[in-house]
């Protein structure tokens, strides 16, 4: 009978400490793993711009898909510009060619275009799943989905946690962070704003990538410029005070305002 007993302490034992492994341990291992193989551009996180000054030089307004804004640039070649869908009245992208070389490519969004995107085609999360990862903000806000993304980084995770829902929801923000960013955004995220949006410029012009991106925010719609650099002309490429003409001119058009509100 102690013989038995002792075997069936034994077989307890294990299978108790089985179980702790699979159930706590192995959530820290995979959080740990993850956290330290993370891609390096969810280690980027957004951060202030040190150069705020605007560009003065002789440039160009314009007005695309219900915005207007101004360029510091002069030679838009507007036989070129391209507006998509082609076979749609409803136009939602521009690109727009300079003969210096640089382009330009204008995306306009709906409200809720990231939850939408994330709950309906990518990953066709339930809303309650997006929500129990993002917060509810970030489900009405594409603004609040992208900061909440974007500030996320390896350092954040609490790889000793026991909470599996913890452990889970930072895996998925962590996968999230290393998909969403674009390739310019290695070299750096910045918080961007002016009277009407805010959003996030990502791409550091002193290291000239080949390209740049803004992504603005307004209550009930969002805007995303482009700028490929690739095989602009200029050996600076596009300065910082001229990203920053572009933010602080951005405003929607009274057209679109107008339809908005109706």
């Amino acid at each position: 009978m102690k013989l038995a007993r002792r075997i069936l302490i034994t077989v307890g034992v294990t299978l108790t400490i089985t179980f702790i492994g699979i159930h706590w341990v192995a959530p820290v291992v995979f959080s740990l793993y993850s956290s330290r193989k993370a891609l390096p551009i969810t280690k980027v996180v957004p951060t202030e711009l040190k150069d705020r000054s605007v560009s003065q030089a002789t440039g160009t307004k314009l007005s695309y898909l219900g915005y207007e804004f101004e360029v510091p640039w002069s030679d838009l070649d507007e036989s070129k510009t391209e507006r998509y869908p082609q076979n749609k009245p409803d136009k939602s992208m521009a690109r727009l060619h300079f003969r210096s070389g640089l382009q330009s490519i204008v995306i306009t969004g709906p409200p809720h275009s990231m939850a939408d995107q994330m709950t309906r085609t990518d990953f066709k999360m339930s809303p309650q799943a997006f929500t129990a990862v993002f917060g509810q903000q970030a489900a009405d806000s594409d603004y609040e989905f992208m900061k909440r993304v974007l500030e996320f980084s390896p350092n954040k995770m609490h790889p000793w946690t026991l909470s599996t829902t913890l452990s889970s929801r930072e895996q998925f923000l962590l996968l999230t962070k290393s998909i969403v960013p674009s390739k310019p955004a290695e070299t750096g995220i910045f918080k961007v704003r002016n009277a009407s949006c805010q959003g996030f410029q990502q791409g550091n012009p002193q290291v000239r990538p080949d390209s740049l991106l803004l992504n603005l925010y307004y209550q009930n719609a969002s805007i995303e410029i482009l700028l490929v650099q690739k095989y602009y002309g200029s050996p600076g490429g596009v300065t910082q005070p001229e990203i920053n003409r572009i933010v602080q001119t951005l405003h929607r058009s009274p057209t679109q305002l107008a339809t908005s509100a109706k």
